[in-house]
């Protein structure tokens, strides 16, 4: 495992990759959060990826959708009296859909204005889950807005939700976090891909859905961590890298403290014993840790964690942390 000072050598462009965004991506915590903003910040980091295209690369691109469908369900909630609120499922598709509306639009302008025009296509995401997941007895995502100890109280009561405390902020709704086990749609994406579309899949970790007895799918009240969704996407097509892009440049140890180190490489092995001495908690690096970890041993060749602004660099190895085999 190397650290900021060492420099190692360039890394070969991948011939494919899964890039992920993180939803503060796009949507900043202390950004004004209209969609011109949005728009603009998608804009910035569409424009190392439509060059990656060019290149050669073929690019599927994924999302996260934190703190927009969180709005989302505080719309929910501010005009309960005169709309029906919608299931949580349904909120995943409704930014799905918005999300990649900004990220295809600001894609294919970009590859215009290099004169490299291509088909970009949103497909939206469904994910199977197993409802025998032990996440759905043991709630931890916590979604939407605060509430009051009394509207927490009616809410658990009249939906059945699982409501806790926040830190003091107030009250909020706690959803359960399974794991990805199956994307619905995965014979249409990777028949996109073949075509040479471009295509923006699994925003958010995917519309979570249970497979019933008879084969049909249902709506599931839950949320997929984007980055084990991403890495299941990178598996199921057969890609070669994956890249998931974040609020920090590289993966750290004893972050925020005074021994805090830099990973500028590691192996999956090396970010395995780190994961399980508790330096990557389940709430901030955890779920990026263990998605590379799952890539790298499912056969993929590179994993890089970087910021927005470093998108190239990353998977060039030239910034945030690479990840490789054993």
């Amino acid at each position: 495992m190397t650290t900021r000072e060492a420099e190692p050598p360039p890394i070969p462009l991948p011939r494919s990759a899964v890039i992920t965004l993180g939803g503060n991506a796009i949507l900043p915590p202390r950004g004004t959060g209209t969609f011109e903003e949005q728009l603009s910040i998608t804009r910035a980091t569409m424009e190392p990826i439509a060059r990656l295209v060019k290149e050669g690369v073929t690019v599927v691109l994924s999302h996260g959708n934190g703190p927009i469908v969180g709005n989302i369900l505080i719309r929910n909630e501010a005009v309960r009296d005169q709309i029906p609120p919608m299931p949580l499922d349904v909120c995943g598709a409704d930014s799905q859909g918005g999300i990649g509306y900004m990220m295809q639009q600001a894609l294919q302008n970009e590859l215009s204005g290099i004169g490299h025009p291509r088909d970009v296509a949103t497909v939206v995401t469904q994910v199977i889950v197993d409802e025998r997941d032990p996440a759905f007895r043991r709630p931890t995502k916590p979604i939407g807005p605060f509430y009051t100890q009394e509207r927490a109280r009616t809410l658990a009561k009249e939906k059945g939700w699982t409501v806790v405390e926040d830190a003091g902020r107030g009250y909020r709704r706690v959803v359960p976090s399974p794991r990805p086990l199956e994307i619905v749609e995965a014979g249409a994406i990777r028949k996109l891909v073949r075509e040479g579309t471009v295509v923006i899949a699994a925003g958010g970790g995917g519309i979570p859905v249970s497979r019933q007895w008879d084969g049909t799918l249902h709506g599931v009240e839950a949320v997929i961590d984007k980055d084990l969704a991403g890495a299941l996407l990178a598996k199921v097509l057969g890609l070669e890298a994956l890249v998931m892009v974040t609020g920090v440049e590289r993966v750290s140890v004893d972050f925020g403290s005074p021994d805090q180190r830099d990973i500028r490489t590691a192996t999956a092995s090396e970010l395995e014993r780190l994961l399980q001495e508790g330096h990557f908690p389940p709430g901030s690096m955890g779920p990026k840790i263990q998605a590379a970890i799952e890539f790298i041993r499912s056969g993929g060749r590179t994993v890089s964690i970087t910021s927005p602004g470093k998108i190239r660099e990353g998977i060039e190895g030239r910034a945030g942390t690479t990840i490789v085999g054993e």
